[in-house]
């Protein structure tokens, strides 16, 4: 990658590293907060569970959709100005938050929000390759970077709680990121970003994305983390009704079983740095999976007993996965077509995390019980598991790793 970008000082690069530390944060904060906000929508507008989960799933649908169609931009209209025309979408429409009481018009909002995130988040993996020198770099990086996500995806619910329990309404945490995304938006346009040497004299399009889907790289990478997210969600949304019902020795253990999860998750990412140091993230990504995939069989095997214990330990598992094969599979290419690529990735994430918990809901509804639904889950986990099998032994992306090294 070093060839491809010019090197600047280590103070700029530093402050662009925090930039994209806090945005991951503040997505966190608002993302994985759904959850909490749920249930003060169905008692406050009368809604349904189904009408409810379009919180959830409104927004990631219109990630997946400005990830694939918009990703371009990163690498067309460049790096900062695409994350400043994130940051200032998603900056306004969290404010317009404060100016609402209708459930059509957050939506609406949720989905403008949705649209900010796929831009400044695509703007952000593409930075990543700029300001790293090699491959391993990137990987580790990018575990950093999602381990201020998972910082985050543990502040915004408990936000949520602190303002629910002083009787304040969800809506100021939409405020409060507002506000964030401003001073990230003054950050930004401060900030001196690497200029990126092109490596072909074709400008990025929407016909680059397109034909990027195509690309093995792209697209193995791309179904290999939408199995990863599958399995992930099915922890944060579905695990604090499969242990609603727990009476077993262990109640405050189920009572804060998502929290254990999401710190494990983010204390794992800050571990990765060590781990990629002393093995193969090939290695890494292989027992990691089988420790995800014995999690879920062991829920399977021994029911919401086994389940308290063993879903949220499978944070710990879970933390290296996402951002060191999403790492690997932006580094299969040119730095001039990260943004693209992270677009790609991006599309199977979103599609992913909005689809999977819903298959999971329907499969629960169809057979009468939410236990149901985590076969589908395990079923994800076993597949992940065999992906990465697959990769330990065969390594199929090794010469493009090594060529845009």
């Amino acid at each position: 990658m070093t060839n491809l970008h010019t090197h600047s000082q280590s103070d700029p690069m530093q402050r662009i590293r925090i930039l994209t530390y806090m945005m991951f944060f503040m997505f966190a904060m608002t993302s994985d907060a759904v959850g909490m906000i749920i249930p003060e929508l169905i008692t406050e507008f009368g809604l349904s569970m189904t009408q409810a989960s379009a919180f959830h799933y409104a927004p990631m649908a219109l990630i997946a959709f400005s990830g694939l169609f918009l990703g371009f931009l990163a690498d067309s209209l460049g790096r900062k100005q695409t994350i400043m025309l994130g940051l200032l979408i998603f900056s306004l429409s969290c404010f317009l938050f404060a100016f609402s009481n209708s459930f059509s018009v957050f939506l609406i909002l949720l989905c403008c929000i949705g649209l900010a995130i796929g831009l400044f988040k695509t703007g952000a993996l593409a930075l990543l390759g700029d300001i790293s020198a090699s491959n391993a770099e990137h990987t580790k990086t990018m575990n950093k970077v999602e381990g201020f996500f998972g910082i985050g995806a543990i502040v915004g619910p408990a936000l949520v709680g602190v303002l629910l329990t002083q009787n304040v309404s969800w809506t100021y945490l939409y405020i409060i990121a507002g506000v964030m995304c401003l001073i990230l938006a003054l950050m930004a346009w401060r900030a001196d970003y690497p200029s990126v040497v092109k490596s072909t004299e074709k400008p990025a399009s929407l016909a680059t994305t397109m034909k990027m889907i195509k690309n093995p790289y792209a697209l193995g990478f791309s179904l290999a983390i939408a199995l990863y997210v599958a399995t992930e969600v099915a922890i944060y949304v579905w695990m604090p009704t499969l242990l609603k019902d727990y009476t077993g020795s262990w109640p405050l253990l189920a009572t804060y079983a998502l929290t254990i999860f999401f710190v494990l998750r983010a204390a794992g990412r800050f571990i990765a740095v060590w781990l990629l140091n002393h093995f193969s993230w090939q290695g890494v990504m292989a027992y990691l999976s089988l420790g995800i995939a014995l999690c879920y069989l062991g829920t399977l095997v021994g029911g919401v007993d086994w389940a308290v214990g063993l879903l949220p330990l499978s944070g710990l598992f879970m933390s290296m996965v996402y951002p060191t094969l999403n790492s690997k599979g932006i580094s299969c290419f040119p730095v001039a077509q990260h943004g693209a690529v992270a677009g790609v990735i991006l599309f199977f994430t979103a599609l992913s995390a909005a689809l999977a918990p819903l298959f999971m809901g329907m499969i629960s509804d169809y057979f009468g019980h939410v236990r149901y639904g985590f076969y589908l889950a395990t079923g994800f986990a076993v597949i992940l598991f065999l992906a990465m099998l697959y990769n330990f032994y065969r390594d199929p992306a090794a010469k493009a790793l090594t060529k845009n090294a």
